[in-house]
C-alpha cells in the first residue's frame, strides 16, 4: 500500500536546521530556532548579504487548474531537489500555507510524495507563528479604528465608510457580511463590518512586498482604512496604529528556513493567494535567496493569469526582480479536465479530450513568451493513472506551440525525476540576471508589462482582460466607475492593478474552461489598497472569504493519543 504524503514525510530522515544553514554559510550565531527542524533567518544577518550578486531567478506557474490543483508546488521541491542534483547550487521559495484550504479543499501545501518541504505537518499548521502575527496586527487595527468612533471620533470618521475588515486564517462564510456593536451603548457603534480570510488582507500583501522594517511600518502608516463625512481618507497613521502594528510583525518578518527532504534548503515565508491576492511569498526571502545560491525556485499561485501576471506587473514592477525563466506545470489530469471531461472521470483514458484541452496550454505559454517576454519550459506532472498514449500526446501538443515538455516524476521520485527538467532550465536561464539595470523593473529590461504606468486604472484592467484573459471588454456599474475615478483624483492611478477572480477559467465563470475568448469581464467591487501600492478589482463572484467544501479535510486530520498528526495530507 502506497504512503501519503505526511507518512512519507514523518518517515524521512532530516538534518538539524543549522546544518542546512550551514550550507548556505550562515552560522548558528545568525540563527533563530524554532526547533530542530525550522528557524528564522535575522534580517541583521540578511542585511550584510546586499553586495553579493543575485543569482538566476525560476518562476513556477501553471495551466488552469483542476478542483485539487496540478502540484506546483511539488513541481517546485523537485526542480530544486533536482538542480542540486546535477550540480547547481539551489534553493526554494515558497508561500506558507493558509489553514483555509489546508483545513477545506487540498489539506496541505507544502509539496507532496518525494518532493515535499519538511517538517510538513509544521508548515501546514501553524508553522511559526507568522500568519497569527498578520491576523493580530490587522485586527488590532480595525479595533483601534472603533475604539477611535467610541471615545469621541476625533477624526470624523464616517462609519458608514470604513473600508477596514478583520481577518481570520480560517474559511468560514458566516463572517463575510456582519453587524458589530450590537448590544448597547458600551459595545461601540453599530455599523455593517465583515471579515477576508487572511492571505486576502492588506497587511499580508505589504508583509510580502515590503523591503525592511522601516519600509513596512512606513507603508502600514499609508493604509487607508476610512473616509470622513466630506471624503478625507483616514490613514493608521492618523489613529497612530502602525507603530504597534509593525512591532506586531517585527519578528515575523524575518524568513522561515527550511529544507526538503533531499535536504534542500527552502525559505518558506508570507502567503497571499493568486486568486484573491497578489499570490507571492515574501520579496524579502526571494531577494535573499537569490543572494544564497546560483538557481532559486519561487512559485506565483495558480496559472500564468493570475500568480504569474501579478508576480510580474506588481512585484517585478516594484523590485526590479524578473525571472530568467519560467516553467508552466501542467498535468493530463488538467487537460482532460478543459476538453471537457467531469471530475469524476478524469482518470479514465481520453486522448481525444486531451487534445481539446491544449488550447488552455497554449493560452498560457502565450502570455509568458509573448506578452511577458519570459522564455519557458512545460513540465508535466506525471501522475500514477496517466497513460502512455495520452502524455505523448501533451508531449507533441506543446512542441506544437513551439515549446519543450518535460516528463518528470518528483513526486514519486523525488529530485532524480525531475533531473531532465533541471538541465532545461538551466539552458533556458543562460546568464540572464534576476535584477534588472535599475532599481525598478522595465520593459527596456527585457521584460515586459501587461501596461504602462501612465495608463489609467481602467485602461490597465482592460489590458489585463484582453490580453491576459482573452476578454473583449470590460463593464462595470455607475458606483465602479465613480470610485475609480475618484481613486485617480486622489492620485492613486500609477497603481497597478491586482485583479480578483476565479483560478478555474480564464474568464469570470468558473464552468468555462479551456481558452474562451470574447467574454466580458465584470468588476464587481474596487479596494484600495495604498500600502502595499496595487488596486484590487474584485471581479464575478469571487469571494475574499471562502467557505468551506461539503467535505472539508479537516474531517480526516487527527492527533494519535502519542502526539503524530494523521490524515493531513
Amino acid at each position: 500500500m502506497a504512503l501519503s504524503s505526511i507518512e512519507i514525510g514523518q518517515a524521512a530522515e532530516l538534518r538539524p536546521i543549522g546544518a542546512i544553514a550551514a550550507g548556505l554559510g550562515i552560522t548558528d550565531e545568525h540563527l533563530v530556532p524554532y526547533g530542530r527542524y525550522k528557524a528564522k533567518v535575522p534580517l541583521a544577518y540578511l542585511e550584510t548579504l546586499t553586495d553579493r550578486p543575485l543569482g538566476r531567478l525560476v518562476l513556477m506557474t501553471g495551466v488552469s487548474p483542476t478542483p485539487a490543483g496540478e502540484g506546483k508546488s511539488a513541481t517546485s521541491v523537485g526542480l530544486g531537489d533536482a538542480l542540486r542534483r546535477i550540480g547547481e547550487r539551489s534553493m526554494i521559495c515558497l508561500r506558507e500555507p493558509a489553514l483555509g484550504p489546508v483545513f477545506g479543499m487540498k489539506g496541505g501545501a507544502a509539496g507532496g510524495g518525494y518532493a515535499q518541504l519538511a517538517p510538513m505537518e509544521d508548515i501546514n499548521l501553524h508553522f511559526t507563528g507568522d500568519f497569527a502575527a498578520i491576523q493580530i496586527a490587522t485586527n488590532l487595527l480595525a479595533a483601534m479604528i472603533d475604539n477611535h468612533v467610541h471615545h469621541g471620533n476625533e477624526l470624523g470618521i464616517d462609519v458608514r465608510r470604513v473600508t477596514w475588515r478583520r481577518v481570520l486564517d480560517v474559511n468560514d462564510r458566516a463572517l463575510r457580511d456582519i453587524v458589530i456593536g450590537l448590544g448597547g451603548t458600551g459595545n461601540g457603534y453599530p455599523r455593517e463590518a465583515g471579515f477576508d480570510i487572511v492571505v486576502a488582507s492588506e497587511v499580508m500583501a505589504i508583509f510580502c512586498l515590503a523591503t525592511s522594517l522601516a519600509d513596512l511600518k512606513e507603508r502600514l502608516g499609508r493604509i487607508v482604512v476610512a473616509h470622513t463625512r466630506d471624503r478625507r481618507p483616514v490613514r493608521a497613521s492618523d489613529l497612530r496604529a502602525h507603530g504597534a502594528m509593525a512591532a506586531v510583525l517585527r519578528d515575523a518578518l524575518a524568513p522561515n528556513l527550511v529544507q526538503s527532504l533531499e535536504g534542500t534548503p527552502a525559505f518558506v515565508h508570507g502567503g497571499p493567494f493568486a486568486n484573491i491576492a497578489h499570490g507571492t511569498n515574501s520579496l524579502i526571502a526571494t531577494r535573499s535567496a537569490l543572494r544564497l545560491a546560483d538557481y532559486v525556485v519561487t512559485e506565483a499561485g495558480f496559472g500564468t493569469d493570475l500568480g504569474a501576471e501579478k508576480f510580474v506587473d506588481i512585484l517585478c514592477r516594484s523590485s526590479g526582480l524578473r525571472p530568467s525563466a519560467a516553467v508552466i506545470v501542467a498535468t493530463v489530469r488538467a487537460m482532460k479536465y478543459h476538453g471537457g471531461v467531469a471530475v469524476g472521470d478524469l482518470t479514465t483514458e481520453d486522448v481525444a479530450a486531451l487534445e481539446r484541452g491544449l488550447p488552455n496550454l497554449e493560452r498560457h505559454v502565450h502570455i509568458l513568451r509573448e506578452v511577458f517576454g519570459i522564455p519557458c519550459v512545460v513540465a508535466i506532472n506525471e501522475r500514477a493513472e496517466d497513460t502512455e498514449a495520452e502524455l505523448d500526446a501533451l508531449v507533441a501538443g506543446a512542441a506544437r506551440f513551439g515549446v519543450r515538455a518535460v516528463r518528470a516524476r518528483h513526486f514519486a521520485e523525488g529530485g532524480a525525476g525531475a533531473e531532465d527538467l533541471a538541465r532545461e532550465v538551466v539552458a533556458l536561464c543562460g546568464d540572464r540576471p534576476a535584477e534588472a539595470s535599475g532599481a525598478v523593473a522595465t520593459s527596456g529590461d527585457g521584460l515586459r508589462f501587461t501596461y504602462t504606468d501612465d495608463a489609467s486604472l481602467w485602461q490597465k484592467m482592460k489590458a489585463v482582460a484582453t490580453r491576459i484573459y482573452g476578454a473583449s471588454d470590460v463593464t462595470a456599474s455607475t458606483a465602479v466607475r465613480a470610485q475609480l475615478k475618484r481613486l485617480e483624483e486622489e492620485g492613486y492611478g500609477h497603481l497597478p492593478v491586482c485583479v480578483a477572480k476565479t483560478q478555474y477559467s480564464f474568464s469570470t465563470d468558473a464552468k468555462l474552461r479551456g481558452a474562451p475568448t470574447g467574454h466580458v469581464v465584470d468588476i464587481r467591487e474596487v479596494r484600495l489598497a495604498a500600502g502595499a501600492e496595487f488596486v484590487v478589482m474584485v471581479c464575478g463572484d469571487i469571494m475574499t472569504m471562502p467557505g468551506l467544501p461539503v467535505r472539508p479535510a479537516a474531517e480526516s486530520i487527527d492527533v494519535t493519543d502519542d502526539g503524530r498528526i494523521v490524515g493531513l495530507y
